[in-house]
């Protein structure tokens, strides 16, 4: 089966027509990771000269810089420069749960047209760092994916109705599990589904470099001073802050921004960096990529879920393969407040949850 990359392109158009020049956004991208416009050019397989040029175009047709030159200390970007890249990171941060989705949808079809036989796991999961690096050790073992992106009450409904061989999901651990598993029970209760584990993992605050508005606990979501920027109704990260809020007696109403949602933790996290917010809630990976500061809140069980009848087929055993190597455990352990050393254990979901799976 062939692979198929969908990557997000963008540019900003003048009322003419003329557009500012992709290449130049990924400079700017560059000079702001690398901190020098030479190293950026380098990045790129540019000359410096021709990247001074893309920059003097960009500039022109705004009728603003973009870069400050300071000699022995690189380059920065002005708050215009600064604007662009930030939007960059967005589009690219909130895109990729859906681009995967529709590139691995398109590469089955593919393989279908090409009448290709390779075993294909079917997989509906709500978007995560551990199941991406899941997928990537599949494909490596010869494994191919149809995965399919979104939140736990449809990945749990796709397990349900037959629509997949594997739904991922995660649950709180401690107080509020009882209290999210409920929101859950009826697309799982009285089904005969399988736990497969795979991270444990922490969900908490993002907040700005340094935490400049010393926010440490969902209490001070409810200051005046504080923005928040939220996750998207439905999604699963959401109904967990509600969980918690409800338990501190705070009002969603009191928080400022709470009612806007972005797609994706690293679209969350993108959006504190950029300084439109103050503080958003989330996982720790894109934390650490945007070089924010995180305050843990919570911990949760990321697992799969799969109907018992299929735990003796081929797909499952390669599947079970994979999350039990050490080495695979290793590569979940290295993401930032995740812990692999779960992965490929197995239960019946009457025996951890029975008090859904027992409903009928």
């Amino acid at each position: 089966m062939k692979d198929i990359a969908i990557r997000p392109a963008w540019t900003i158009q003048d009322a003419d027509g003329a557009a500012l020049s992709m290449r130049l956004i990924e400079l700017l991208v560059q000079v702001h990771a690398q901190g020098s416009l030479l190293m950026a050019a380098k990045r790129l397989g540019l000359s410096y000269r021709h990247a001074w040029d893309l920059v003097r175009q960009g500039e022109a047709q705004f009728g603003a810089p973009l870069l400050h030159m300071e000699r022995g200390k690189g380059s920065t970007l002005t708050e215009l420069g600064e604007k662009i890249v930030w939007a960059d990171h967005r589009i690219h941060a909130r895109l990729k749960p859906q681009l995967a989705s529709l590139a691995s949808e398109l590469a089955a079809e593919l393989g279908r047209a090409l009448r290709q036989s390779s075993t294909l796991l079917r997989v509906h999961a709500s978007h995560g760092f551990a199941i991406e690096r899941l997928i990537e050790r599949l494909r490596q073992d010869g494994l191919r994916s149809e995965l399919t992106y979104g939140n736990c009450s449809t990945a749990a409904a796709a397990v349900r109705d037959g629509e997949c061989d594997v739904a991922g999901f995660h649950l709180p651990i401690g107080a509020m599990q009882d209290v999210v598993l409920a929101h859950y029970a009826p697309w799982l209760a009285g089904e005969d589904l399988t736990i497969i584990d795979i991270a444990t993992r922490r969900q908490g605050l993002m907040v700005r470099a340094g935490n400049p508005k010393e926010v440490f606990s969902l209490a001070d979501l409810r200051r005046q001073d504080v923005r928040f920027i939220n996750r998207q109704a439905g999604a699963g990260t959401r109904l967990l802050l509600e969980g918690l809020l409800k338990a501190q007696c705070i009002a969603a109403a009191d928080i400022t921004g709470f009612e806007h949602g972005e797609y994706t933790h690293a679209a969350v996290a993108a959006y504190v960096a950029s300084g439109m917010a103050d503080v958003g809630f989330g996982l720790e990976p894109p934390v650490r990529q945007f070089r924010l500061d995180f305050v843990p809140l919570a911990s949760e069980r990321y697992f799969l879920l799969c109907r018992n009848s299929v735990m003796e087929s081929p797909v499952i055993k390669l599947l079970l393969s994979a999350l039990r190597d050490p080495v695979f455990q290793q590569v979940l352990s290295s993401l930032p407040g995740y812990d692999g050393t779960i992965a490929g254990h197995v239960f019946k979901l009457e025996d951890v949850f029975p008090a859904v799976s027992g409903q009928r």
